[in-house]
């Protein structure tokens, strides 16, 4: 059975029709198809760009294809019908194509620095494995691999790059020779500086960025998902650590405090910005309207730059096609303008996935 869908087409800003005949879009009128739309405004299914349904709350790994699914539908009954997952310590290639689940592009496990990062969740490689762990990880997801650029250092007491420079940039080069794009987990300013200039795809978190790093990220089209709700996590992060690592937890506090202002100025230097939460772990999933309105609050992006952030730019990036023609049967409809008050987004009226109503 063909779906109508009639309402405001987001970007486009005017009244269409558009029918769902399977998983895609068509402009071209069908017969008999069932009207479940009439109204509203109607934007290609939100994307949550950093997420991960391969962990659970707490941080442990999920351990059965039903966890992933649980948090998959979580993120879906809150609009987000295309899911970037950012590193996952359990494989689920299964659920790629599954009905009901959103879309899917994965990275396999982080590749992690030994003893220095969240225990069970990444492969852990000294510097000599670090391209070849890469390698393989490229081949576990489905066209991105996940890089933990930095973490505590005890021995240093805070923040340092997981590996040397050579070892970050050689990493780098060979998810590009696997033919998969790379993520990197960063907060420090120097672990970023060096993944930017080693001509890295999408910075996440990216709280050490300079003004500098931010205009070469904008030359090179690298991308950054912000993450600002797990970034406003950092002050428990910092209270956790005082007692042993005093230095790390003023610097983590410097980071969050100085955060809104780097995302502000890559926003205003044209670095692509996009939605994600880090739900799994310490962030509850279904919180990517949360997301928005902190990129909108706090780093002074316009209503409709959020949405893109969030709908059609990010689904762009992730190679998603939206409501164009030929495009995937995903959407989200809201009974009022996104634009005029961003709260909407908050709750859908409508939500359709892989050309089915799911509510």
């Amino acid at each position: 059975m063909a779906l109508h869908v009639r309402g405001v087409l987001l970007p486009d800003d005017e009244v269409r029709d558009l029918w769902l005949v399977g998983d895609r879009v068509t402009f071209t009128p069908v017969p008999g198809a069932e009207t479940v739309v009439d109204g509203g405004y109607v934007l290609p299914g939100l994307v949550d760009a950093h997420c991960h349904i391969g962990i659970a709350r707490g941080g442990a790994p999920i351990t059965s294809l039903d966890q992933a699914r649980a948090l998959a539908h979580v993120d879906r009954d809150a609009g987000v019908l295309a899911i970037r997952d950012a590193g996952s310590p359990y494989p689920y290639p299964e659920l790629d194509d599954e009905p009901g689940l959103p879309r899917l592009a994965r990275a396999g496990q982080h590749v992690a620095p030994p003893k220095r990062y969240l225990r069970d969740i990444g492969v852990e490689v000294d510097a000599t494995e670090v391209a070849a762990t890469v390698a393989a990880q490229a081949r576990a997801g489905n066209g991105w691999v996940k890089l933990v650029g930095d973490w505590i250092d005890r021995g240093v007491g805070d923040l340092a790059p997981a590996w040397d420079a050579d070892t970050l940039t050689a990493a780098v080069r060979a998810a590009h020779d696997a033919g998969v794009r790379a993520a990197v987990h960063t907060f420090s300013e120097s672990a970023v500086e060096i993944m930017v200039r080693a001509g890295v795809d999408s910075v996440e978190h990216g709280t050490g960025l300079s003004l500098d790093l931010i205009d070469e990220m904008a030359r090179q089209g690298t991308a950054l998902v912000p993450t600002m709700i797990n970034i406003a996590t950092f002050g428990g992060i910092a209270e956790q650590a005082r007692g042993k690592f005093p230095g790390y937890a003023e610097h983590m506090l410097a980071l969050r405090d100085g955060f809104p202002d780097v995302v502000r100025a890559a926003h205003e230097a044209g670095v692509p910005i996009y939605v994600g939460t880090d739900a799994g772990g310490g962030i509850d999933h279904g919180l990517a309207a949360e997301e928005m309105m902190l990129l909108h609050e706090r780093a002074g992006m316009a209503p409709l730059e959020v949405l893109a952030a969030a709908s059609w730019g990010a689904r762009e990036w992730l190679g998603f096609p939206g409501l164009v023609e030929g495009g995937l049967a995903d959407l989200t409809v809201y009974p009022e303008d996104p634009r005029a008050d961003l709260r909407v987004v908050r709750a859908p009226s409508r939500t359709i996935l892989r050309g089915h109503v799911i509510r």
